[in-house]
């Protein structure tokens, strides 16, 4: 960022000046206050809202952050027919949510679902909302998108209204009228973007590819030398030599095929070990068969761990893809949630980035497959080349001229 020579420095914004007089202080900019509107459907949304968050912070210092979940302003009745139908579909019946995704990934999905977004919760958000007087609404979940327009014209509020989609493709849920800005993962989703807006008329300004926001904890370990990776897993108790796969189990703990997998693993003919950084079970290390299993629970060192990894096996939620195709470690994808999570590893694939074995037997030979060195640096080389390390600052500064240019309403 270039400096003004007439301009102090702790002053400067953005490259530019605040407004002088003879005589008279400089007037310090205005603070801008952002609602980090997240939903705990799954750790995802809340970190791609940090991630934004604190890129923004990075160039607007004076950032003033207050944080909600959409969750939390749930009634009984609403989070019985949201979060945990939800939550029972994926770990009981996933069949009964792929169907739902499918259903409603259409312009003539019923209206009741549509415009019950923009009002599930909102006695708590209104509450929030009328206090924090924000300038700015980040959300990463389109239901609150819907909810934050409520609650702007309920209140009189004038906001930028921002949504940022973390998934690879965009399903008709994420295509939301009532965002001023929508950020996207990459140009094919842009497109899909554009698709679901032309019937309300949605100006292509409005849609910023920027990447999927993940943390600037990823950011040191994007070069990491063969000797860091050693450093690594000497760091957290690791065998420098054996192969380390890191599991992708979801935040929630609502992977049904973890234990199966687990078994998988444990008998690929070769040691190797692995680590669980999420679902349910005792935390320790176990053996299981050839399988060195360290089930840490949730854990801040995962950045660490996941560059410590060869490969990571399981589930392929958005931000997960976001952050392994970063580092350029490979994925196997298996039995991940049905609808977003599929298209998701269809991604991976049609880019050559990952590999989707359908059952247990081909899950084998290929992660026997993907141990091999040069198959792996192959695999690591094309992950890399879909990834968006910086989709954080890209998006900071896709949001930051959206309030310049008056996006708002």
């Amino acid at each position: 960022m270039g400096e003004r020579s007439d301009c102090p420095f702790r002053f400067i914004l953005n490259n530019r000046c605040p407004q002088m007089t003879h005589g008279a202080p400089p007037t310090p900019p205005t603070p801008l206050k952002v609602f980090e509107f997240s939903a705990a459907f799954g750790g995802g949304h809340a970190q791609a809202s940090d991630a934004l968050s604190l890129a923004l912070a990075r160039l607007r210092p004076d950032l003033i952050r207050v944080q909600g979940d959409f969750v939390s302003y749930l009634n009984r009745f609403e989070r019985l027919w949201t979060l945990d139908l939800y939550s029972y579909w994926l770990e009981y019946a996933p069949g009964g949510y792929r169907w739902f995704y499918t259903w409603t990934d259409s312009e003539q999905e019923p209206k009741f679902i549509t415009n019950t977004f923009s009002y599930l919760g909102l006695p708590g958000l209104l509450r929030d909302m009328g206090v924090a007087q924000p300038g700015l609404v980040l959300s990463s979940f389109p239901t609150n998108v819907a909810l934050a327009d409520t609650a702007r014209r309920r209140l009189g509020q004038h906001f930028l209204n921002v949504l940022a989609v973390t998934d690879y493709r965009v399903h008709h849920h994420w295509a939301r009228p009532e965002a001023d800005l929508l950020l996207v993962a990459n140009e094919e989703a842009k497109a899909q973007m554009m698709h679901w807006g032309k019937r309300w008329g949605l100006d292509e300004r409005r849609v910023a590819v920027t990447g999927i926001p993940i943390s600037a904890r990823f950011t040191p370990l994007l070069d990491r030398t063969p000797q860091q990776v050693a450093a690594l897993r000497v760091k957290y108790g690791l065998d420098p030599d054996l192969p380390l796969l890191v599991v992708s189990s979801g935040g929630k703990g609502t992977y049904p095929t973890l234990n199966r997998l687990i078994g998988v693993l444990s008998h690929l003919g070769r040691p190797v070990q692995v680590v669980v950084t999420s679902g349910k079970g005792e935390l320790g290390v176990e053996r299981v068969g050839g399988a060195m299993i360290h089930r840490t629970g949730y854990t801040e060192a995962f950045p660490e761990l996941l560059a410590a990894a060869d490969l990571v096996v399981g589930k392929a939620g958005g931000l997960t893809v976001a952050e392994t195709s970063a580092l350029g470690v490979p994925m196997v994808v298996y039995e991940p949630i049905p609808g977003q999570e599929e298209y998701n590893a269809d991604y991976l694939l049609r880019n050559d980035a990952g590999v989707w074995p359908r059952d247990p037997h081909t899950l084998r030979r290929a992660l026997l497959s993907m141990l091999d060195p040069d198959e792996r640096a192959r695999y690591s080389q094309a992950t890399r080349s879909v990834s968006t390390p910086d989709a954080a600052d890209r998006a900071a500064r896709a949001v930051l001229s959206g309030l310049d240019s008056g996006l708002g309403r």
